[in-house]
Parts: structure tokens; sequence; C-alpha cells
């Protein structure tokens, strides 16, 4: 994501306002339509090998063959990660590749995940919840998110998440007393089907915890969160693949 974006992923506010919009379903869809086409083309300008370095500094390479790096991007740091994948399909890696499955390799105290509402066949409305027990940045807080997932005509699978600005989502699910709101401010995979039973994924996420804590934190968090790709891996090699998946 460039800081001249004109139209963000979601309200990246940190202001604490207790307003609520209260919104009809019809013009919730149209608003996350709006909100995901951006930030699925973040998503595909991030994955695109093709295109400039684009202000990305590589950061470290993993045994794994996980190739980590960074991008200046407002206030914090957006994080990427890439990685093949041999002998796992992107429809095997896709079906693990969402906000639920993510969040529970963030922090294994994740206290409550559940989907809020379905806008239609590829987009939902998610609450996330961290509690008492969870690594301190993530210490009771609570995320309301989108996730929008397609399949682009070339075949290459996206799944974008965002936060839903505080307003919109405080009228969809109040907020805890004793939860922050945080908000993921873009995040999402993008899988390339390569020759042969292979694929390309890359992860980009930032994320805003809110509540005051030091800077360096919030991007080391980052910079950790993206390291999930690997976990996933394992998530979607240990379940079989369905005959669709195969073809």
């Amino acid at each position: 994501m460039t800081t001249t974006s004109p139209a963000p992923c979601s309200s990246s506010s940190t202001t604490t306002t207790n307003r609520s919009w209260s919104i009809s379903e019809d013009s919730l869809k149209r608003y996350v339509q709006f909100a995901s086409e951006s930030c699925i083309q973040e998503l595909l300008s991030a994955s695109d090998s093709n295109r400039p370095n684009d202000g990305w500094k590589p950061l470290l390479t993993l045994g794994n063959g996980v190739e980590i790096s960074k991008r200046r991007s407002g206030s914090f740091h957006t994080f990427r990660s890439r990685c093949l994948l041999t002998s796992l399909s992107p429809q095997q890696f896709i079906t693990v590749a969402n906000a639920i499955d993510a969040a529970k390799q963030w922090d294994p105290h994740l206290v409550e995940a559940r989907y809020i509402k379905d806008l239609g066949d590829n987009l939902s409305i998610i609450r996330l919840r961290f509690g008492d027990h969870s690594k301190p940045l993530f210490r009771n807080r609570e995320f309301v998110v989108y996730e929008r997932r397609e399949t682009m005509e070339d075949g290459t699978l996206v799944v974008a998440v965002a936060s839903l600005p505080k307003e919109i989502a405080a009228g969809l699910e109040p907020k805890q007393n004793n939860a922050i709101r945080g908000l993921l401010l873009q995040s999402g995979w993008v899988v390339d089907k390569l020759q042969g039973h292979s694929c390309m994924v890359t992860y980009v996420v930032q994320l805003d915890p809110a509540g005051w804590m030091p800077r360096c934190f919030v991007n080391r968090l980052n910079n950790r969160l993206v390291m999930i790709i690997e976990n996933l891996k394992k998530l979607a090699q240990a379940s079989p693949p369905t005959d669709a998946q195969t073809s």
C-alpha cells in the first residue's frame, strides 16, 4: 500500500469514540465491496514479482524459505512474506488462509472467532477477540473485520481482510467493556498457481493494535505475524485434498 492511495483498506484513525452507525445490510455490502476492491489491488501489487521494488526492503529469509520484507506505510510498517509451496495446490492452501485460521496462528489464546454476518458467498463480517492470557500486544483486544475471497481471471486466488471503520463496527457488534478495539489496516493472501502441484503464496499485513504502546513493539508484532505462513502450510497439508482441489 502506498501512502498516496486514495482508498485505504479501512479507517486508520485510533481516536477513541463511542459513536456507532446503524447501516442496512445492502449498504454494508456496498461499502465492503468498495473498500475491499482497493485492498485486493494492493495485495495483487505486493505479490507481483514483475513490478518495481515499490519501497519494499528485504529483512530476512527463513530456513523454511519464507522471505520477509517491509515497507513504510503511514505511521506503521506494512510487512510481507512470500513462500514457494511445493506439493500443495492453491485450493488446498486457500481453505485455511482465512481470518479465523490466521488469527489462531497469531495467538493461541484467541478466545472468540466467529462470523457475525455473511453478505454473500465470498463476503463475510468476522469478530476476533483475544483474552487476558494473550501476548501483551493482543491482550484484551478485539477486531471486527470483513473478509472477501476472490478468484481472478487468471486463476489467482485472493483473500482480503481489513477492519471495518469503528462506527460501523460498533453498530454491528458493541465493544466489550474491558476490550480495546484494534484495527487491522490491511491483511490478506495472494496464491498463484505454478507448474506442477505447487503455488507461490504472498501474505501482507499492517496492524494497529490501538491503545498506547511503543511503536517499535507494534512493528515487531507485525513482523511476527507474517511468519504464520508456515503454520498455515502445515494445516493445509494435514487436510486431504478433495477432487476439486486436485483437478
